[in-house]
């Protein structure tokens, strides 16, 4: 069996960012499907590289996954690389990936080990809009009520991302924080984003101010190029601190791992280097006794697919994210969706990612840029042109 073409499908679930996902064909009929991880206005730049990557790719025999991805790192880019390098890689490898279960007839987590676990707990993001807490602590009741999650992760910070923010910002991201609490009552787990914003001074009067509300963690304090800040952030609470879906493959991790600069990962299975490295991360963390809880702003069927693949198989697995604001189209375009109940989801037994797509519907979501971002001067003032 070998590759015979490549498909890129980008596509535009209506919400949040653009979606891409690639189709891997082989000379027997088997298709693989696998998903990048894309950013809004960098959708190009990813698929640029999968194109050129298919050049190498073509021809290539699907079971031979290390020997790709080793040379696509050593031989074809040289050993410089970066996020858009590694979310082509990523799809390319969940598909290969893919091709195997199939070929097979088995899931994937059965070719990696073999789950340790019959369910995995998920916790719902992006279903918070706006940013008055009442509003939102009452979007987190109707999802808890309605959905039955028991998780729910969200960004109570206002405005453009900036290392220095007014006591105002932070104090309001206290009150919508403590709202939320109030709605959803003690036994929900709150998750705070923070998106990378703070330097390390700004994030810790941000964590001790909301430590009262019992959180379950604060994600990403400071942007991860400076893993002393971090660690300063966690070595100042007990809430325990999540970073790594802007680390990438095992030597991305190595240096937060080994230092303990966090309590939790969050790699992206969609930039991190696809199902064999992010479970290579997993057996990493656990050396130092460090939980994971997988990224997943992709879209929740390709990615979250191959997310729960790989997530079966980690026993220091915590919880995974789910994107509620994009589970609509998501599911219009897939065979076999994995849905959620009361905050867990069962192990696929397809084979494969567990999961197909719909090339037919998946067309009635055509790729279309979203609106430029607005970007303005230091003091927020005016938007720039």
């Amino acid at each position: 069996m070998k590759i015979t073409d490549i498909k890129i499908h980008k596509w535009n679930p209506g919400t949040g960012k653009n979606f891409l996902y690639l189709k891997l064909i082989t000379d027997n009929g088997i298709i693989g499907w696998g998903e990048c991880y894309t950013q809004s206005d960098r959708e190009i730049q990813i698929e640029a590289h999968i194109i050129e990557l298919s050049r190498y790719l073509v021809d290539r025999n699907p079971f031979n996954i290390k020997h790709f991805m080793h040379v696509a790192h050593e031989d074809f880019a040289s050993k410089r690389t970066g996020m858009d390098f590694h979310c082509a890689l990523s799809g390319i490898e969940i598909a290969l990936w893919d091709i195997i279960g199939k070929a097979l007839d088995q899931p994937i987590y059965n070719l990696i080990g073999g789950p340790v676990r019959p369910k995995l707990r998920v916790y719902a993001n992006g279903w918070a809009n706006g940013n008055d807490p009442d509003s939102i602590a009452s979007q987190a009741l109707d999802i808890v009520s309605k959905r039955e999650f028991n998780a729910l992760k969200f960004d109570p910070f206002l405005g453009p991302w900036r290392e220095y923010v007014s006591k105002e910002e932070l104090l309001h991201a206290t009150d919508i924080v403590s709202k939320v609490r109030e709605a959803v009552g003690p036994k929900v787990d709150l998750l705070i984003e923070a998106h990378r914003r703070f330097s390390a001074s700004n994030a810790i009067k941000a964590v001790k101010q909301m430590e009262k509300f019992n959180i379950y963690w604060f994600e990403e304090p400071c942007p991860p190029d400076n893993l002393r800040a971090i660690k300063e952030v966690k070595d100042s609470t007990s809430v325990p601190i999540v970073t790594g879906e802007a680390l990438y493959t095992t030597h991305g991790f190595r240096e937060a791992i080994e230092n303990r600069t966090i309590d939790i990962i969050n790699p992206d299975i969609c930039n991190t280097g696809g199902i064999l490295e992010i479970t290579q991360i997993a057996a990493m963390a656990k050396t130092q006794y460090i939980g994971v809880s997988p990224h997943g702003w992709n879209s929740t069927s390709v990615g979250f697919a191959a997310g729960i693949q790989a997530s079966a198989t980690m026993t220091n697995f915590l919880l995974y994210e789910y994107m509620v604001g994009v589970e609509k189209s998501s599911k219009a375009i897939s065979i076999g969706y994995i849905n959620p109940e009361e905050s867990y989801v069962e192990l696929p037994t397809e084979p494969g990612i567990g999961i197909n797509i719909d090339e037919e519907k998946l067309t009635k979501y055509p790729y279309k840029k979203f609106p430029p971002r607005k970007i303005r001067n230091l003091n927020d003032e005016i938007e720039w042109h």
